[in-house]
């Protein structure tokens, strides 16, 4: 009886295959628009600044981050971070990376709901990531069956923060294509079309995160099931 045996591959391959194809997917569409410039002439850092101006948010600080694509907004501080390639990039991908952590920006300062409820999981899903486990692993081992499906209960956190995740992310991008539009910083339809593409692929990464977290709690479910089934 252990964690990780063929069925687990049964159950995790399709999810192994789907995050590798999207992140090809997200590299192959951040360097084919990273590449194609923007008519605006602004670079993300610029491009930030206008949209935090625009939006009223001027609490928003901007600062740099190493790394290739690790741009976020940090609530805690109300700093947007930009890697190098995007603060000082003037691509198509730089604005709409840029645009799109700026959409987290906004809902932050609107309390909206959906990224109030995801924040609230964090801490849960913090502890229940090693405590199901641990749950998990003592239950079977001490055929504790009830002790086990509470590991199940509590690992499946990651699942609901997974799912809880998708309307934020989507949201942020839908504000993204808003914000660079109106205020002309997208300019063509072929910008437009980049900056789709470019968000997008990101939220691929969302989707794919979330069916990962949902396959991985059906293994572990079966796991307990089978054990009670034998029992």
């Amino acid at each position: 009886m252990f964690f990780f045996n063929s069925s687990y591959l049964i159950y995790m391959l399709p999810a192994f295959i789907l995050m590798a194809l999207t992140s090809w997917y997200v590299r192959s569409a951040y360097s084919k628009w990273g590449r194609v410039p923007a008519r605006s002439r602004v670079t993300g850092y610029e491009a930030a600044q206008r949209l935090i101006t625009r939006s009223g948010l001027y609490g928003v600080q901007i600062e740099g981050i190493a790394g290739e694509l690790t741009d976020h907004y940090d609530p805690r501080d109300k700093t947007l971070r930009l890697s190098r390639g995007v603060a000082q990039g003037g691509s198509v991908a730089s604005l709409a990376i840029a645009a799109h952590e700026l959409g987290h920006a906004m809902q932050d300062a609107e309390d909206y709901l959906p990224l109030r409820f995801r924040a609230a999981l964090v801490p849960v899903v913090n502890i229940g990531s090693n405590l199901g486990w641990i749950l998990i692993m003592a239950g079977l081992l001490l055929r504790w069956t009830d002790l086990a499906w509470l590991g199940v209960l509590v690992f499946a956190g990651g699942a609901v923060f997974a799912l809880a995740t998708l309307p934020v992310e989507l949201n942020a991008s839908a504000r993204a294509r808003v914000l660079l539009r109106d205020t002309g910083l997208i300019q063509t339809d072929e910008e437009q079309r980049g900056v789709n593409t470019v968000l997008n692929a990101a939220a691929l990464t969302y989707v794919a995160g979330l069916v990962t977290a949902i396959l991985q709690l059906f293994y572990f479910a079966s796991l307990v099931g089978g054990s009670s089934r034998r029992r």
